[in-house]
C-alpha cells in the first residue's frame, strides 16, 4: 500500500469515525434524538456542498431547491425546540452539524480510495486509526474511566461496538464502492427517520407535529437529490443503442 493511501485511511479515521462521533455525542447533551437525526438529514446536501466547493462539480437549479428544502425543514423543527428547550439547543445543533460535516468529509474521500484500497481493508484500517485516536483521549483526559465502569456499560459497548459501528462501517464501505459516495449519503436518509420513532419507543422522547412536517420537508430535499442523482446514473439512450 502506497504511503499517501496510509495517510488518508488515517485521516478517514479521524475524521469519518472519531471526530464525527465524538462531536455527535457532544451535541447529544443538549439536543433530543429526533432533532439530532434531523440534522444528519442534511448529509447529502453537505456531500453536494463539499462537492461544489472543492471538487468544482455544477449544481443544478433542481439541486438548490432540493438544497433549501432541506434546510428549511432543519430550520423548522430546529426554531420549535429552540422554543421549548432554551438557547442550549443551539450549541448542541451546532455540534451534530460540525458531525455530519466530518462525515460527509469521511464519505467523499472514501469513494476516492476505496477503489484502490478495497472495502474491507479500508474499514479495518479507518477504525484502527480511530480506536487510536479514542484510546489516546481517553488516556490523556481520565484513564481511570477505562476499567472502573459498572459491567453493563463494557457490555453495551462491545454491543455496540460491534452491531452499531464495526457492521454499518463495513456496509457503508460496500456500499461507497458499489454505488459511489453521493447515493450512498441519500440511502442513509432511512437510519434518521428510524431513529426518530426508535427514540419515541425506547427513549420516551415525544414526537410533534411540528417534527414531522420538518422531518417530511427535510426528507422531500433529500428525495429530489437523490432522484437527479438516479437520472443522472441512467445510460443514456444513445450510448445504449450504440453498444
Amino acid at each position: 500500500m502506497a504511503k499517501r493511501d496510509i495517510l488518508s485511511i488515517i485521516f478517514l479515521g479521524f475524521v469519518g469515525y472519531y471526530l464525527s462521533s465524538y462531536l455527535d455525542f457532544l451535541g447529544l447533551q443538549y439536543i433530543t434524538v429526533g432533532l439530532e437525526r434531523i440534522i444528519l438529514y442534511l448529509n447529502p446536501t453537505i456531500v453536494l456542498l463539499i462537492s461544489m466547493l472543492f471538487l468544482k462539480k455544477k449544481i443544478q437549479t433542481q439541486q438548490w431547491l432540493a438544497l433549501v428544502l432541506a434546510y428549511a425543514g432543519v430550520i423548522i423543527v430546529f426554531s420549535h425546540d429552540l422554543h421549548t428547550m432554551g438557547p442550549s439547543i443551539a450549541w448542541g445543533g451546532m455540534l451534530v452539524f460540525l458531525s455530519a460535516i466530518s462525515y460527509a468529509v469521511y464519505l467523499i474521500f472514501a469513494g476516492e480510495i476505496v477503489g484502490r484500497v478495497g472495502s474491507i481493508r479500508l474499514v479495518a484500517y479507518a477504525s484502527a486509526s480511530s480506536t487510536f485516536f479514542s484510546t489516546a483521549q481517553a488516556l490523556i483526559l481520565n484513564p481511570t474511566h477505562l476499567w472502573t465502569q459498572v459491567p453493563e456499560v463494557y457490555q453495551l459497548s462491545l454491543f455496540n461496538a460491534l452491531f452499531c459501528t464495526f457492521m454499518p462501517m463495513l456496509m457503508v464501505m460496500i456500499a461507497v464502492n458499489r454505488i459511489g459516495s453521493s447515493l450512498t449519503a441519500q440511502a442513509g436518509m432511512l437510519g434518521p427517520i428510524a431513529t426518530i420513532f426508535l427514540g419515541w419507543f425506547f427513549l420516551g422522547e415525544k414526537i410533534t407535529v411540528i417534527q414531522i412536517i420538518g422531518m417530511a420537508v427535510v426528507l422531500c430535499g433529500v428525495a429530489i437529490l437523490a432522484t437527479i442523482q438516479t437520472e443522472k446514473n441512467k445510460p443514456r439512450p444513445e450510448l445504449v443503442e450504440a453498444e
